[in-house]
């Protein structure tokens, strides 16, 4: 190999050796921030603290729905990545205030009391209707629109990020009209954050209206956004009475 060919290769080297650390240091660098965006979305600073509200599920004492628990593993990764350490309880148990640390709240407000809390205070335009038979059971309305369950086919849930006064810290709020809904919503959140911190910034109230497809056969992979009910999920219909049904 004569000199201008040992030069060549010298110089090639050094290119493909200093653009692999220079790819090396902006994939960091991408990676550094996307995770301080995705912290400042969920309110996630490193070591904070964080609140997981669980129901119990009606039909083993004690126990959390199969459902719900698959839905805390889609927000384990959301809070490892940020940092965070998480504390679970119960919907029953959690009695105390809210806007201090981030909160993930999941499951209905019949069987999770902080769910029924977070909506009569936050969600005031909500309704949940709570018969257990005929056509309108575990409905919802919102506004003037109301949305039915068709169990294993259509099946609704609320998706939210509640900020409350000067409160530093969201309320996230998956409530749904089957358990299923809930690991769906918490899926969509762990997917779909960069976009909503995109359209809501990082400290905006929003609320979402998702449906799941055919759960019977795809389970909790299937499911569309139906609307964003913000403005009429905060506000109070004039025809709701100060004692809404939950």
């Amino acid at each position: 190999m004569d000199d201008d060919a040992r030069l060549l290769l010298i110089a090639v080297s050094a290119t493909a050796l200093l653009a692999l650390v220079l790819g090396g240091v902006l994939h960091g660098r991408l990676a550094a921030r996307a995770r301080r965006r995705q912290q400042r979305f969920f309110g996630l600073p490193d070591n904070s603290e964080c609140l997981l509200v669980v129901s119990r599920d009606a039909t083993a004492e004690g126990m959390v729905a199969r459902n719900d628990v698959l839905g805390l593993m889609e927000l384990a990764a959301v809070v490892r990545n940020c940092g965070a350490v998480p504390q679970l309880t119960s919907g029953e148990n959690a009695k105390q205030g809210f806007g201090d640390r981030t909160e993930f709240c999941l499951g209905g407000p019949v069987a999770n009391r902080r769910s029924a809390a977070h909506l009569a205070g936050l969600l005031p335009g909500v309704r949940v209707r709570t018969e257990t038979e005929g056509p309108d059971r575990w409905a919802f309305e919102i506004g003037e629109e109301s949305y039915r369950l068709d169990a294993g086919v259509t099946e609704y849930v609320l998706l939210a990020r509640l900020m409350a006064g000067d409160r530093e810290r969201p309320v996230f709020l998956a409530c749904g009209q089957r358990s299923v809904t809930h690991q769906a919503a918490t899926r969509y959140l762990a997917r779909n954050y960069p976009k909503l911190a995109r359209k809501h910034g990082s400290t905006g109230t929003f609320c979402l209206l998702l449906k799941v497809v055919n759960s019977q056969a795809y389970g909790a992979d299937v499911v569309e956004l139906v609307a964003d009910v913000s403005k009429a999920a905060t506000v109070e219909p004039s025809g709701f009475t100060t004692s809404k049904e939950l």
